[in-house]
């Protein structure tokens, strides 16, 4: 059974690689969880907006794995940031997932036009409240990040964004390392958009592994990089964490980091904030 390293940042101690659980809904969301734990994974990662809080909470009570040993985390939607809202949604996050605190309450997507500041404010209040041991942020940008750690009372300890090797966020990283923040990166493999590249395709061979293994391995040879892929497949949720048996070397890591390409980003909704430009 394999096992993911831990990834420190402000105090919390986080499994560089977790379960993505978006999209997964009903007995799928449930045997994937399950399918996770069995596989080795101690990091599960859900969301309010997914829908599936009640099912990834089924996963978990099935999976056999005491609470205290699995890293949860969710998220406040963006709609629900104002006006007592944010706590009101971590509360009823708790209900369906059947938990007392989740591990890590992030809030999912800044809200355009509104305050950080006063967003931040409740979400420490949530954790102060025993909602959450650990708090952070999803989709933030270097500005909204830095106005985030500055009106904030308690250690922010994660900003989950889109990263890939497709993707350049040298920026972001180096923001998030100048806060103790880690980088946990949703679609790791970039909606499988990268499992045809050349490059990749080749490393993988050299390695005897998978394209996505190696993307995989890529993320968490970054300092303080945490990686969350989504499957619902029980072959690929077991593939997806055996990737602490093979090291990829500097020019390895190097030629990844080069496939970034200006248009690489495949997550960008109408309420996105204005993303950092590549370097």
């Amino acid at each position: 059974m394999a096992t993911a390293p831990l990834v420190e940042a402000n105090g919390a101690k986080i499994p560089a690689i977790g379960l993505g659980t978006f999209l997964l809904q009903g007995e799928t969301a449930t045997k994937a969880v399950v399918a996770a734990l069995n596989a080795g994974y101690r990091h599960v990662d859900t969301a309010d907006m997914y829908g599936n809080e009640r099912e990834v909470g089924e996963g978990l009570r099935a999976g056999g794995v005491p609470r205290d040993e699995v890293f949860v985390t969710t998220k406040v939607w963006w709609e629900n940031l104002e006006g007592g809202a944010l706590l009101r949604s971590a509360e009823s996050s708790l209900k369906k997932l059947g938990l007392d605190e989740v591990d890590l309450l992030l809030i999912h997507w800044p809200k355009p036009g509104g305050r950080v500041e006063d967003w931040i404010r409740d979400l420490g209040r949530a954790k102060r409240d025993g909602l959450a041991r650990h708090i952070g942020v999803s989709n933030f940008t270097v500005t909204l990040l830095d106005r985030a750690v500055a009106a904030s009372d308690e250690p922010l300890v994660v900003n989950q964004v889109e990263y890939h090797p497709y993707l350049d966020q040298t920026k972001l990283r180096e923001a998030c390392h100048r806060h103790g923040i880690a980088l946990t990166a949703y679609c790791p493999l970039g909606r499988a958009g990268v499992l045809n590249e050349p490059v990749l395709r080749a490393i993988a061979e050299r390695h005897g592994k998978t394209v996505s293994q190696v993307v995989l391995r890529w993320h968490v040879q970054q300092p303080g990089t945490i990686a969350i892929p989504k499957s619902g497949t029980p072959k690929h949720i077991a593939e997806n964490i055996a990737i602490m048996d093979f090291e990829l070397s500097q020019d390895e890591m190097a030629r990844i980091s080069a496939l970034a390409r200006p248009d690489g980003r495949v997550v960008d909704p109408s309420f996105a904030p204005d993303w950092d430009r590549a370097t």
